[in-house]
């Protein structure tokens, strides 16, 4: 089954969970292992993704684990709203982090957002393998790329 509007429109991640929301628990949360487990949470609020999009087209390649985005363009309100999903829990959880920075912004204000400041604010890419950092730059390139050609 294909992705229909209302799940892409109706993803609670930078709708209901916002940015706001990620940095005051970061902020709260006293120590990493806390981190861990609040980023692993936010990945359990990822919406359902659709078994017939986890196909090469969508494969995020440079992640160590199975990685697969989708997109959407409304054209009603010129904003992209992306589902992402992968194989690893703290994978998704750093998904749902990118999701709650980005999803639901209009192609050019996506591209506006500093999402590396964003990570240096939350200090992901000390507490995170290599090469989780190297996913999470895929998974960001990847959406950038989408928000590019629907800018054009």
């Amino acid at each position: 089954m294909t992705a229909s509007k209302e799940q892409f429109l109706n993803n609670p991640l930078g709708k209901d969970t916002t940015l706001e929301d990620v940095l005051d628990a970061f902020e709260f949360l006293d120590d990493w292992e806390e981190r861990y487990a609040y980023i692993i949470d936010l990945g359990k609020q990822l919406p359902g993704f659709p078994d017939d999009e986890r196909v090469e087209e969508n494969y995020v390649h440079g992640c160590q684990s199975q990685v697969w985005l989708i997109h959407l363009y409304d054209e009603d309100s010129g904003k992209l709203f992306l589902l992402i999903d992968s194989d690893a829990m703290i994978v998704r959880g750093l998904a749902a982090i990118i999701l709650v920075a980005l999803n639901g912004k209009t192609p050019r204000e996506l591209l506006a957002t500093d999402i590396d400041e964003l990570f240096e604010q939350l200090d992901l890419f000390r507490h995170i393998s290599p090469t989780r950092g190297n996913g999470l730059r895929a998974m960001v390139g990847k959406i950038r790329d989408i928000a590019a050609a629907e800018a054009a």
